[in-house]
């Protein structure tokens, strides 16, 4: 009886791998794109989950909303591992370190450039490039030769699709003949219908949800009005064309795949980690991973090995504008008595921003790569995004930006999440807290007295100095010293590692002064500096802890992680790829 079970399991298999064959073999085709010459080095697919704390997905997983997973799971192919994520626990500064090795001086998702005057913000991709060229010149990306798919940096891919980091390299529209991505796409019967039905009942959905919390005067909901279109872009449209992408690779033997999923993190940011909105996005990238493991278990292109993981985990919370009616940067004007000019940045909805300016990037390479009519129509959808995506490219859009002067703004509050960094922006070099004191005395320790916010770092004469409502603590990159204040056990607390919160500190492009959000243990609740019901990038809660499942032969150490820059070594090992520098 065995005998023949296994017999009809290797008919199906073989009848399963002629009819895709066929199907993708025909699709490349008309696409234009090369099958990949085989080789017997195992390939690897990355499946990203933003912003999918490790606890959040066992109990998405309990709930029946990650049912693929749970069954690879009960079947024993693959370990589910936490791991800990560095500051900030950011997508650009995770990505960094998972794909080049190398994370250093990216202090939030956005910052500001003392030395060049510059405000940066992580949906810029000027910026994003300019970062990825500096990080690439002592390692290699670990996709190189492969593809990248909504990713902020490339990894050294050769193709790319909706990512930021990959201006100037070759994009997967550019590598198709005009058009034929999306046509063949879209012109299928069943995909046509199929994303249209979705997309319509992706929109009534959230209407729903946002007119029954409305209406109950309940919370979270969304605080912003474009994120109803928002979410139908990344949980449908966007959501489709990645994975569709991801099979034709997988088909044509690409060595290297990495693709990184957004809608959970964009709904969840909105209405909660565990709230129904965002539980069922992740159900939706939950089929298709089945899809992407199906055909990757054929083997049609080569063996490959799967890795699905999160780059950092959300904690609720309640912004601290709902809180107190007015931001961290008023709060800060207050502070040095309108004294200073104060601009702040804390756009509610970076995703947002990022879906924009992936849509400018590739809508660019269409128009190149169309003749006439198709490029009109490309350029004219470019220009409609790119009002958008110049918005978010300016120096912030808070209520701070008017109070400014013709010299320029003296500070600059750029918040992420549950983390600000502020920053005395005439003086280019990084300032002491003494000095900070004799240019505002009532700053530092109103921010540290503040019912909301956690903790304030600074630097002295080289230290880094925590500052808390009970005390200063002067910190090493080994420990602590120097404590002065009623409790020296601060540093007891799981997510005040030192040397975590001295790495940060003394990146160059750290704020003169980091705040972090006040941390409720009893409600697992964080004040975040931005408009979100549940958010990451600083500390306090499971924004710290990600996840990673991998297939059992492969047994990495993630208890031994303690920034996103291990992983990039296990890659290298195990892909037989070693840094240069």
């Amino acid at each position: 009886m065995r005998l023949i079970l296994e017999a009809l399991r290797a008919a199906v298999v073989a009848m399963l791998g002629a009819y895709h064959s066929a199907k993708y073999g025909a699709i490349i085709r008309r696409l234009g794109l090369p099958l990949v010459e085989r080789n017997e080095r195992r390939g690897f697919v990355v499946v990203q989950i933003d912003g999918l704390a490790h606890d959040c997905l066992l109990q998405a997983m309990e709930r029946g909303y990650a049912p693929y997973l749970q069954r690879l799971l009960r079947r024993g192919d693959v370990a589910l591992q936490p791991w800990t994520v560095g500051l900030p626990c950011t997508t650009p500064a995770v990505q960094a370190g998972i794909l080049f090795g190398n994370n250093d001086d990216i202090p939030s998702y956005r910052w500001y450039d003392k030395r060049e005057g510059e405000a940066i913000d992580c949906v810029q991709p000027a910026a994003i490039y300019a970062i990825q060229e500096r990080l690439a010149r002592n390692h290699p990306g670990i996709l190189r030769g492969g593809s990248s798919y909504m990713n902020v940096f490339d990894g050294d891919a050769s193709l790319s699709m909706f990512t930021l980091g990959a201006m100037n390299r070759k994009r997967f529209f550019e590598s198709v003949k005009g058009l034929g991505f999306l046509l063949l796409f879209l012109l299928s019967p069943i995909r046509t219908v199929k994303m249209i039905v979705l997309a319509v009942w992706e929109y009534v959905t959230d209407l729903a949800q946002h007119t029954s919390a409305v209406l109950r005067r309940s919370n979270p909901r969304p605080l912003q009005v474009k994120f109803r279109f928002l979410r139908v872009v990344s949980n449908v449209i966007f959501r489709e064309i990645q994975t569709f992408a991801v099979l034709i690779d997988i088909f044509r033997g690409v060595p290297a795949i990495y693709s990184t999923y957004y809608g959970y993190d964009e709904v969840a940011h909105q209405y909660g980690p565990l709230s129904k909105p965002a539980l069922r996005a992740l159900h939706a990238i939950d089929g298709r991973i089945r899809r992407i493991d199906g055909l990757r278990r054929l083997m049609l292109g080569r063996a490959y090995d799967l890795f699905i993981l999160s780059d950092h985990g959300m904690t609720s919370a309640i912004p601290f504008r709902k809180l107190h009616e007015h931001t961290l940067g008023e709060m800060v004007h207050e502070c040095v008595d309108h004294a200073m000019c104060v601009a702040e940045a804390q756009r509610p909805v970076e995703r947002g921003a990022l879906q924009e300016a992936f849509l400018a990037e590739e809508l660019e390479a269409i128009e190149r790569n169309l003749g006439s009519p198709w490029s009109r129509i490309a350029r004219r959808i470019r220009r409609a995004v790119q009002p958008g995506l110049n918005a978010h490219n300016g120096d912030g859009d808070g209520p701070m930006d008017a109070r400014r002067n013709a010299i320029g703004d003296e500070l600059m509050v750029r918040s992420s999440g549950s983390l600000s960094h502020i920053y005395f922006a005439d003086h280019p070099a990084p300032l002491d807290l003494d000095q900070i004191e004799a240019l505002s005395p009532r700053l530092v320790r109103n921010l540290a007295e503040h019912p909301s916010i956690w903790l304030v770092l600074g630097r002295q004469n080289g230290a880094v100095v925590l500052i808390d409502k009970k005390g200063r603590y002067t910190l090493d990159g080994n420990g602590h010293s120097d404590v002065s204040g009623s409790d020296p056990r601060i540093l007891e607390d799981k997510d005040l590692d030192p040397a975590v919160l001295a790495r940060l500190a003394r990146f160059s492009n750290a704020g003169d002064l980091i705040v972090f959000g006040q941390y409720d243990p009893e409600t697992d609740t964080v004040i975040c500096f931005e408009d979100q019901w549940a958010c990451h990038g600083g500390l306090g809660g499971a924004q710290r802890v990600a996840f990673m499942l991998t297939e059992k032969h492969i047994d990495w150490p993630m208890a031994q992680v303690r920034d996103a820059n291990d992983l990039y070594g296990l890659f290298a090992r195990r892909y037989r790829f070693e840094p240069s520098g």
